[in-house]
């Protein structure tokens, strides 16, 4: 009869999940967001002003992609496509949340922008949502800017919160220094900078749940405006400017100015001090012994900043920047490393939107996406495994105006083609990314039927998906 306890016992260890073996762990997700980071923001794409010696290496270590797209040229609505795997026509969250909604229009513009969600509602299903069903343990740090209290981090599927309300900004106390006042983040020693303390909380989560599968989601205010460098950082580029003959250099993007060279030494430290808070995550993988078991996802939510608000970055050679339909406002820096499966310092040009993190971070899991949910991503872990996928038609709706010089205006890019539809006057703009990349060589009128066949498609996306469309104006 002794034996009997026994055999219970054993029996319970084998139906017990145990996160600690290598065989059977769920892969841990470490996902990094920089806000306003543009697409040669960063040196190992590109950028020969801005230091990014971490970022660099994560790149050296994992598959560097060159058309990665955001589901918006602004922050809100791609933040909402990340989580959800939705286009923004579908969760409603179409500008940055904030915006003033059509009954408050005061502009003075050829059209009433289009109605929007002011948050991500409750009855979308996150990414964090299901993992955290499925035995994660989930944390977010930094920018949510996704509705009110009521729909901040915690309420949607993540056990721990720091620092994510609803300001799109580090627009309290000192702002990106301590004391923050923040009201998801309790201040720090005077001057504390906020980069490294996201950083420094993301690593003490995952000191906490090293032994058990975890999503941690570090989703920077930087380098969101307000323009502020630590001291040192700002000497240090201010130096290097120095050793610029060039200066200053600017063109021209509509009725805005736009920014064509890297020289602005407070968003340079601002770049670095983001490069350093990634590598103290990353070296916090590498103590913890976790650096096999985890997979670490990197991606910008919009354009770089060229076109107003103190124009401090060039997305050359893409054109215009954040706020903006052309590739400088949504083509983005974006880097995977898995472990084991993605090949060490390669690249790849397949197209992905960051729709696509939703059914790849599952399937990566090996968790199925729920039958009841309606998705847009489709999963590129086949990309990450050295294959090609047949991505198909990618879109974008954005029925607005920004702040940065923008007009309400639609696209869709397939193979190797962009078409744009600007909304105020109906026009239309063909370009063939793969010889153009700055899209200076409109061909809607050379190739009418490739316009008028991908323009159809375009209209019937918007049409399934619900999407809201701005109104002409009386007398505009």
């Amino acid at each position: 009869m002794r034996i009997l306890p026994f055999l219970l016992t054993a029996f319970a260890i084998l139906l017990t999940p145990q996160w600690a073996s290598a065989e059977d762990r769920k892969p841990n997700f470490v996902f990094f967001l920089v806000d306003d980071l543009g697409w040669t923001d960063l040196s190992c794409y590109g950028s020969s002003f801005y230091e990014t010696p971490n970022v660099d290496k994560l790149a050296t270590s994992g598959l560097k992609f060159t058309n990665a797209y955001a589901a918006c040229q602004v922050c809100s609505p791609t933040r909402a496509s990340i989580l959800t795997g939705r286009y923004p026509t579908r969760t409603g969250v179409t500008d940055f949340i904030g915006a003033a909604q059509p009954a408050r229009w005061k502009r003075n513009t050829k059209m009433l922008p289009a109605p929007y969600e002011m948050q991500l509602a409750h009855d979308e299903t996150t990414i964090a949502e299901i993992l955290k069903q499925n035995g994660y343990a989930t944390f977010f740090a930094g920018k949510w800017h996704l509705g009110s209290e009521k729909y901040w981090p915690q309420h949607q599927g993540f056990d721990v919160n720091q620092g994510g309300h609803d300001r799109g900004g580090p627009y309290g106390g000192k702002k990106y220094f301590s004391p923050y006042g923040n009201p998801s983040l309790e201040d720090g020693p005077a001057g504390e900078h906020l980069p490294d303390r996201l950083a420094t909380e993301t690593v003490k989560f995952m000191t906490e749940h090293k032994d058990e599968p975890f999503l941690a989601y570090l989703s920077f205010y930087s380098v969101h405006t307000p323009l502020m460098a630590r001291e040192d950082l700002k000497q240090k580029y201010q130096e290097k400017k120095e050793t610029i003959k060039h200066g200053e250099i600017w063109g021209q993007e509509g009725a805005r100015k736009v920014r064509l060279v890297q020289e602005h030494a407070v968003y340079a430290g601002m770049v670095d001090a983001m490069d350093q808070a990634v590598g103290k995550v990353l070296a916090g993988v590498d103590d913890l012994g976790l650096t096999d078991d985890t997979v670490v996802i990197f991606m910008s939510d919009n354009g770089g900043l060229s076109t107003s608000e103190g124009h401090p970055t060039s997305n050359l050679p893409l054109r215009a920047g954040k706020g903006w339909i052309y590739e400088g406002g949504i083509r983005e820096p974006m880097i995977v490393r898995w472990p084991g499966t993605t090949k060490a310092g390669t690249e790849t040009s397949q197209y992905v939107s960051s729709v696509d993190f939703f059914p790849t971070m599952l399937q990566i899991a090996g968790i199925e996406v729920p039958q009841n949910l309606t998705i847009d991503g489709m999963s590129f872990a086949p990309v990450l495994k050295g294959s090609e996928i047949d991505r198909g038609a990618i879109y974008w709706h954005y029925p607005h105006y920004g702040n940065q010089g923008g007009s309400p205006t639609a696209a869709v890019r397939e193979g190797d083609w962009k078409l744009i539809e600007f909304y105020e006057d109906g026009h239309l703009e063909l370009y063939n990314l793969a010889d153009d990349l700055s899209e200076e060589n409109d061909l809607a009128a050379k190739k009418p039927e490739l316009a008028s066949k991908l323009h159809a498609k375009l209209k019937a996306w918007r049409e399934e998906t619900g999407a809201k469309m701005p109104t002409p104006r009386k007398g505009a």
